[in-house]
């Protein structure tokens, strides 16, 4: 992931201020746990308030660097209903919701013309589901009684992932993975991503939900691949946009959408395979 230290900062070799990267992964991580071991719901508010955030910076980003005018009202009010709605109704209120959000989203653009209302109504629909319709399988993880432990496993398969991808690609990447998209990603690191997820897999799953280790080995595999190929969609969107980071939020990583990329569509894989796996 591409960071936006501080101009006297030295960068690691993978590009980032690892200091303040890790000060402020570890700043998350106390978040998370701090709501999961207190009140397990409150990981809901969590995700909710991250999800507001991310949405602002995608919604800047877009308008910013490409023109693109996001529907920011419907589309931050929508999302907390997304969100929210997941926790009591499940899929069924996370897509009742998306789908109303996406409505108002049609109709609130009738007030520009017709100029880039294709282009505008695409990019608000667009974030409706890349963040927080994403986001609301995140917060349905902490449902279930064993909730705190499902989200434990989400979250430690991915940073597993990115923290194995990035030790094996500083130590050994010479291989590009996508040179076009994520110069920095290397297969060494990819493998290194895959052997720390599927050990932290097995190991999560085995221990915290009664799992079985090939199951943990399926799930931290799929954390993976996801996990990956979240980071690689946001390299392919700053491309486009032309810019290196979506925000400047959390020093050593850049916005707080920096920092989802690869959580957003793990939420989703982690929960489908949770439920099938250990279903609640």
């Amino acid at each position: 992931m591409s960071s936006s230290g501080d101009a006297g900062a030295k960068p690691s070799r993978a590009g980032r201020d690892l200091r303040a990267a890790i000060g402020v992964g570890v700043g998350l991580a106390l978040v998370v746990i701090a709501s999961l071991v207190f009140v397990r719901q409150a990981f809901v508010l969590v995700v909710a308030a991250a999800v507001a955030v991310a949405t602002v910076e995608l919604a800047g980003a877009l308008k910013n660097s490409g023109g693109v005018r996001v529907a920011l009202v419907p589309v931050l009010v929508g999302g907390q209903a997304v969100v929210w709605l997941s926790w009591p109704f499940g899929r069924a209120g996370a897509l009742s919701a998306f789908v109303v959000t996406m409505l108002a989203c049609l109709f609130w653009r009738f007030r520009e013309g017709s100029d880039g209302y294709l282009r505008d109504v695409t990019a608000s629909v667009f974030a409706v589901a890349y963040v927080p319709l994403l986001a609301s399988f995140a917060a349905m993880l902490v449902v279930p009684e064993d909730g705190a432990f499902r989200v434990v496993c989400f979250v430690l398969g991915v940073v597993l992932s990115d923290t194995g991808g990035y030790i094996a690609g500083v130590l050994l990447g010479k291989h590009p993975m996508a040179p076009k998209i994520s110069p920095k990603k290397s297969w060494e690191g990819f493998a290194g991503s895959m052997i720390a997820g599927t050990v932290g897999g097995a190991l999560s799953l085995t221990f915290f939900v009664d799992g079985l280790w090939w199951q943990g080995v399926l799930f931290g595999a799929a954390l993976v691949v996801t996990s990956t190929a979240g980071d690689l969609v946001e390299s392919l969107i700053k491309r486009d946009l032309g810019i290196k980071d979506m925000g400047t939020l959390l020093p050593g990583h850049g916005g707080l959408m920096d920092r989802m990329d690869s959580l957003l569509p793990s939420a989703a894989v982690g929960w489908l395979l949770l439920q099938l796996f250990v279903p609640a």
